[in-house]
């Protein structure tokens, strides 16, 4: 049967990408460079033959008019090439892909599908950094973390949970990685309710969120004027706290936060939390190990990669 083999945790910032050259905590960036390099050797020493990558989109490949709590992608994938990140198709395993969706619909926890799926810097960067010169194909999963209401915390542990139930009903004898991307803490210049945005800038953004489809390109220049121009918040006692717990084996605290209680701790941008969760619980909420953290105000974000290498008492039951 079919077996999780790693889970790997990792932020992302197309920042990295476009603007290396301004960073001034140069030490700090080149840490998190070497830990993400760090989590790539892990994973190529794992062997997977497939990877179920969970992460966010931000209104690249989804937009307004719909968006559900979760989206697997069970056909081509395609990625944005937003921000320096890899663009156009990506290798996929649709078979696989179709068949964790119909086990997660029979476990009641039920994804969205797509044929074709749009991914955009919420997951190819880690396409890019954690997979680079490893020949798999990925499962992408999109979580919605930006649009309310969001799914709760309990609801992405529990899906993460079945990840692995899943996994383990699947025929063959498939090595699964499960790689999350985003977090850590970090505070976005976007409405933290789109119904109500506050100005012109937020304005504008949820008008791109609402009419990119097809034409996101067009409103891109100025978004990331936006994004650049942003006051830093970052909140690193949180995201360190967060990664000691992670190394303990504490992190079922977590899944009990609510979206409030998150954004008070992380930032609205620490709802993308919901992608670690989700791979922690489908470790089981195993130990792990922190391999690196960087508050990088250049970069917006606080910066973390962990992984985590499943237990013997992990069942597939998604339970330790």
């Amino acid at each position: 049967m079919a077996s999780i083999v790693l889970g790997v945790a990792a932020s992302h910032s197309t920042l990295m990408n476009t603007h290396w050259d301004k960073v001034v905590h140069t030490e700090r960036a080149e840490a998190f460079r070497d830990g993400l390099a760090a989590a790539r050797d892990r994973i190529a020493a794992a062997a997977p033959d497939v990877v179920v990558l969970v992460g966010s989109n931000h209104f690249r490949g989804f937009w307004l008019d719909l968006i559900p709590s979760f989206t697997m992608g069970v056909g081509e994938v395609i990625a944005a090439g937003d921000g320096g990140t890899p663009k156009g198709p990506q290798k996929a395993d649709p078979e696989f892909a179709q068949a964790l969706a119909q086990q997660l619909v029979d476990r009641g926890t039920e994804v969205a599908i797509s044929a074709r799926l749009q991914i955009d810097h919420g997951q190819a960067h880690a396409i890019q950094y954690l997979l680079d010169g490893i020949d798999v194909p990925v499962v992408p999963l999109v979580v919605n973390v930006f649009a309310v209401p969001l799914p709760t915390m309990p609801r992405v542990a529990e899906l993460g949970a079945n990840i692995t139930r899943a996994v383990a009903e699947i025929g063959g004898d498939k090595r699964v990685v499960v790689i999350a991307s985003g977090g850590l803490s970090h505070q976005l210049p976007w409405p933290s309710d789109w119904t109500d945005p506050d100005g012109d800038d937020e304005e504008f953004l949820v008008d791109a969120w609402l009419n990119g489809r097809g034409e996101w390109e067009r409103f891109d220049t100025r978004r990331r004027e936006i994004i650049v121009s942003a006051q830093p918040t970052i909140f690193p006692d949180f995201d360190e706290t967060f990664l000691a717990d992670l190394e303990k084996g504490e992190m079922r605290q977590y899944a009990e936060l609510t979206s409030a209680q998150i954004a008070e701790r992380a930032g609205n941008g620490g709802q993308e939390l919901r992608t670690w969760m989700l791979m922690i619980a489908a470790l089981g909420f195993a130990p792990g190990k922190a391999l690196a953290y960087a508050e990088m105000p250049e970069w917006l974000t606080g910066m973390g990669v962990a992984v985590i290498e499943p237990t013997e008492t992990t069942t597939q039951d998604g339970t330790r």
